[in-house]
């Protein structure tokens, strides 16, 4: 009987060390107080360089795939605002731009990746690949995901990071990794999804205009603006 009351008290205190341990460990403050005046139409610039904005090419979005369950309804859940711009430079190049901020990234809202956007949308997705592309004479370096997707004759090779709090991600396990990073200190991180492409260029034209485009809009941008797309606290 002794020892079937001390098992009880034992298991008492391991359920209440673990909820208190929970309660501790739950991220509780949101970084987006930071980014309170948003304005992506304002942020992103409609000329820069040799880029001008070009309204004549429509963008796949997250609210294209309201055909598969819940996600439409994550989309507006997770992204507060979005802007989707197409910019054509001085030799007729086109480039497609899509930038979507969530002020929340935790574990119940995953990151609505182009993969899934995509794929959602009845595309192919094939190829995916990591790179490390220099932005600057400094040689700092932007960790960017690539893939190519295809839908009938729309092949459109595409060049994506995401930026959950100060840091980038370009895959669900660097996401969950930034979770755990950020919800140890109490934290919840906000979020940006950047998305660069093109239609009907050859994959390896395509992605030599969009670093051009990555490049040219850093450059461009104000400081405030680029962390907010890239992350860093400098």
């Amino acid at each position: 009987m002794k020892k079937s009351w001390l098992h009880s008290i034992f298991a008492a205190t391991a359920i209440l060390a673990t909820a208190v341990g929970a309660a501790v460990l739950t991220p509780r403050e949101l970084m987006a107080s930071a980014n309170a005046s948003l304005n992506l139409e304002n942020m992103i610039p409609l000329q820069f360089g040799k880029w001008k904005y070009n309204p004549a090419i429509g963008l796949v979005t997250p609210a294209e795939a309201e055909y598969v369950e819940d996600t439409a309804e994550l989309a507006k859940r997770l992204y507060s605002q979005e802007i989707g711009r197409s910019y054509v430079d001085d030799q007729g190049h086109t480039v497609m731009l899509l930038v979507a901020y969530g002020p929340v990234q935790n574990y119940r809202l995953k990151a609505h990746r182009p993969e899934v956007c995509y794929a959602a949308a009845g595309f192919r997705v094939s190829d995916k690949a990591e790179i490390r592309l220099p932005i600057n004479e400094a040689a700092s370096t932007l960790k960017l995901a690539r893939l190519i997707t295809q839908r009938e004759s729309r092949y459109e090779p595409v060049s994506y990071w995401m930026r959950v709090g100060n840091d980038v991600s370009t895959g669900i396990f660097d996401n969950q990794i930034l979770r755990l990073k950020y919800g140890l200190k109490g934290l919840i991180p906000d979020g940006a999804l950047v998305r660069i492409s093109t239609v009907g260029l050859p994959a390896a034209q395509s992605f030599a205009l969009q670093d051009d485009f990555i490049r040219d809009l850093l450059g461009a941008i104000s400081p405030e603006a680029r962390r907010f797309l890239i992350g860093g606290t400098g």
